[in-house]
Formats: structure tokens, C-alpha cells, sequence
């Protein structure tokens, strides 16, 4: 696709990277038909194709409108058209660069400015431990829209205490240490059992997702340098890698390198975090294999298992089939939906808060394909999916690592 900048983004960064990645479009349409708005709403303009359109517009110096904001909002960045894109566009980049030049031209309304406003700053703050407990203690007198984001209290159970040569960095993560802090616990005692020791930098906060996707890219990008700075110690006295249990922190930290490409001062930094970052999933083939025998002596596995596979990591990060294999030759009973299971769920970090009705139809519709295999439990990798899925339905929903946990503790 060619496109003719505007003045004012020609020579820039994010024209020049605009520019390359819509040259690449040719407009195919094959992107449309794993869309999941696209699907549901059936219009143009809430699929891939159309939304590379509006932005190529505005690049090319048309003013956007209130309209064109709403349509890149109705993205849910799940990158499924990516995963099915033959000419590999980076559509995630891309809809990154227009919505930042989009929200800069279009004031959104006091509203929605304040709610997004809120999300950004509250979810990565350290108030949000407190304000989640608080939420739990009250939990069943809140109405259902705000029940649905406080999950009942978890017992996150003891972290080991053993040290090992093998030594790996978890980011914490910003909600999920309040929400679900037995994800990380559970994935330190796994690593341990196999001989590798979990740390976790104090001082690492959120890993900037959060305000990045909701255009504060600057404030985003200020949470990336300061993760880098509170492992760059850890790096240099030589841990093996940085494990992400939370596989939409997992895209974005693996993405800290693109970022951060043009900062003098972080860039090369950047690169080798990128570099060193693992989905816990990637780790499964050498916890397999030294997990195995401890898994033979013991007969508790969890019934059947139906596996949600998020978007950030078989779209984000190109990861699919993995947990289902390896936890397969660990006995469980692991199965993925035939349908649709490369669509979102509609969790996608805070669509779920600015999009609800997309969003909850999504899960409704995600949840409906799960229950045809009669799961005892409901899978997932990624803390939003699993909130998201378990505010629609009886049947719990864990992450894969609790139920690898649950088969290795003592009977």
C-alpha cells in the first residue's frame, strides 16, 4: 500500500516505522475473517483493513473525528490479523502509532477521560493492593458489573525457601500479586521443584502496558526504564532469564527492545531484556523433564482440562500448543477448543472496563465453546483472561501453573 505523509510526519520515527509497516499492506482482507469486532459487528471500519485505512488517512494529513477514535478504541489489540496476515503486517505497532496521533487531535469527552485516566493511574498504583482488599472484604455486597473485576480472596500459600544455581527473575506484576498472588507463588514452587530459584527485584513495577495502550506512551515508557533499571543488576550477576507468568506483560516486555529502540540511554539495555524474557510456557520442556518422576510418584492431576490459549500469547507471541503437549506428558488431561479458540475472550487488559458489551459477549461466546468439553476446570496464561472468564461462569477457571502446583504438592 503506498502512502503519501503529511508534513508533519514525514522524517518522524513514528511515520517513518507508519509508513514501512503500511507498506506492506496490500489490503487483502484476509484479516477481516479473524476479527473478532469485525465479527461481531459486521462493519468495515471495526476490522483490520478498515482501521489501517482510517489511520493511512490520517497520516496522510485528514483530520480525524470522534468517529475514527471510537473505531480504533473497538480494537481489542488481540493480533489475531497479525497471526493471519501473509504479508506480515505489524498491525500492533501500527494501531499503537494512530491512536496516540489520534487521541492528540481528538479531546474525548470528561466521561471517558476520567475513567481511562483512573485505569492508568490506578491499576499499576501501589493503592491498588489495599483497594482490592478492601473490594474483597465486601465482595458480596458490591452490584455484579464491579463483583465481576474482585475475585474472592486467595490464599497464596508459602514461597520456597531453597536456594539453586539455576536462578530466574518473575515480574510480580502490577494486579496480579492482589488479585491472585497464588500464580506467583505457584510458579516459584514449580521452578523450585525443578531446581531453578525464582527472584523477584522489589523495586519492579508494572510493566507498562497498562498506560502505553491507554496512550500515555510517555508515562508507559517511564514504568519500562525503571524496570530495566531494577533488573540490570540481576542481568549482569547472570540470571538465566525473565520468566513471565502473565502473558500480556509477557508480549509487551518482550517488546521493551522496539520501544526503546531510538533512547540512547535504554536502547541496547532494552534489547537484552527483550532477549532474555520467557513465557513460563517456553520453560515447560525443561520442567517436564526434571518434573517428570516426582509426577510419576504422585496420582493427583486435576480432571479434564479445557485450555484457553490468550491472544498475547499465541498472537502476541507466536506461542501455541505448548501447554496442552507438555502438560500432556505430565499426565493431564489438556484439550483446546476446535472452535474458535483464536479468538479473544474480550478480557484484552481494560477493554473489558471500556468496551463491556464487547467485551461480555466475547466471553459469553468464548465460555460457550469451553463448556462443550465439560472441563472440571477451565485453563488460561494470563491473569485478565481468567478474571475475565470466571466473572461468566461456575466452573473454575486457574491458571495452568496452580494445577501443575496442586499435582506436585504432598498428598
Amino acid at each position: 500500500m503506498q502512502t503519501n505523509l503529511a508534513p508533519e510526519y514525514r522524517g518522524t520515527p513514528e511515520g517513518q516505522e507508519a509508513e514501512a509497516i503500511l507498506r506492506k499492506c496490500v489490503h487483502c482482507g484476509f484479516c477481516t475473517a479473524t476479527c473478532p469486532t469485525y465479527q461481531l459487528l459486521g462493519d468495515e471500519l471495526d476490522g483490520p483493513r478498515g482501521r489501517i485505512y482510517l489511520m493511512k488517512q490520517v497520516l496522510e494529513g485528514e483530520a480525524p473525528t470522534r468517529k475514527t477514535q471510537l473505531h480504533l478504541d473497538r480494537c481489542l489489540t488481540c493480533r489475531n490479523c497479525e497471526s493471519t496476515c501473509p504479508s506480515g503486517v505489524q498491525y500492533g505497532h501500527l494501531v499503537d502509532i494512530g491512536r496516540k496521533i489520534v487521541d492528540e487531535k481528538v479531546p474525548r469527552p470528561p466521561g471517558e477521560k476520567a475513567l481511562r485516566w483512573a485505569l492508568k493511574e490506578g491499576l499499576p498504583s501501589p493503592l491498588f493492593g489495599p483497594a482490592m482488599a478492601a473490594g474483597q472484604m465486601v465482595r458480596g455486597l458490591l452490584p455484579a458489573s464491579l463483583k465481576a473485576k474482585v475475585p474472592p480472596k486467595q490464599n497464596a500459600g508459602a514461597w520456597p525457601t531453597r536456594t539453586h544455581a539455576r536462578k530466574v527473575l518473575m515480574l510480580a506484576g502490577c494486579v496480579q500479586p492482589a488479585m491472585m498472588p497464588n500464580i506467583n507463588s505457584a510458579t516459584a514452587r514449580v521452578l523450585d521443584a525443578a531446581g531453578i530459584q525464582t527472584v523477584v527485584a522489589g523495586n519492579a513495577g508494572c510493566c507498562g502496558a497498562v498506560k502505553f495502550h491507554l496512550n500515555d506512551q510517555a508515562g508507559g515508557m517511564a514504568q519500562m526504564r525503571a524496570n530495566i533499571d531494577a533488573w540490570w543488576p540481576h542481568v549482569e550477576s547472570g540470571v538465566e532469564a525473565i520468566v513471565m507468568n502473565a502473558s500480556g506483560c509477557g508480549v509487551t516486555v518482550k517488546d521493551y527492545g522496539h520501544i526503546l529502540r531510538d533512547d540512547p540511554d535504554y536502547a541496547a539495555r532494552a534489547a537484552r531484556i527483550s532477549e532474555l524474557t520467557r513465557d513460563l510456557s517456553e520453560l515447560l520442556p525443561d520442567l517436564v523433564d526434571a518434573l517428570r518422576p516426582r509426577m510419576a510418584a504422585r496420582g493427583g492431576r486435576a480432571g479434564q482440562v479445557a485450555f484457553h490459549p490468550p491472544c498475547t500469547l499465541q498472537h502476541g507471541q507466536k506461542l501455541r500448543g505448548g501447554v496442552e503437549k507438555h502438560l500432556g506428558a505430565l499426565g493431564f488431561q489438556v484439550t483446546v477448543s476446535a472452535n474458535e479458540s483464536h479468538l479473544c475472550c474480550g478480557s484484552a487488559g481494560t477493554y473489558s472496563v471500556l468496551n463491556p458489551d464487547i467485551a461480555y459477549t466475547l466471553r459469553d461466546r468464548k465460555l460457550g465453546h469451553l463448556k462443550e468439553m465439560q472441563p472440571q476446570v477451565i485453563a488460561s496464561a494470563n491473569i485478565g483472561c481468567i478474571t475475565h472468564l470466571q466473572s461468566g461462569t461456575a466452573t473454575p477457571v486457574r491458571h495452568w501453573v496452580e494445577l501443575l502446583d496442586e499435582a506436585l504438592a504432598p498428598s
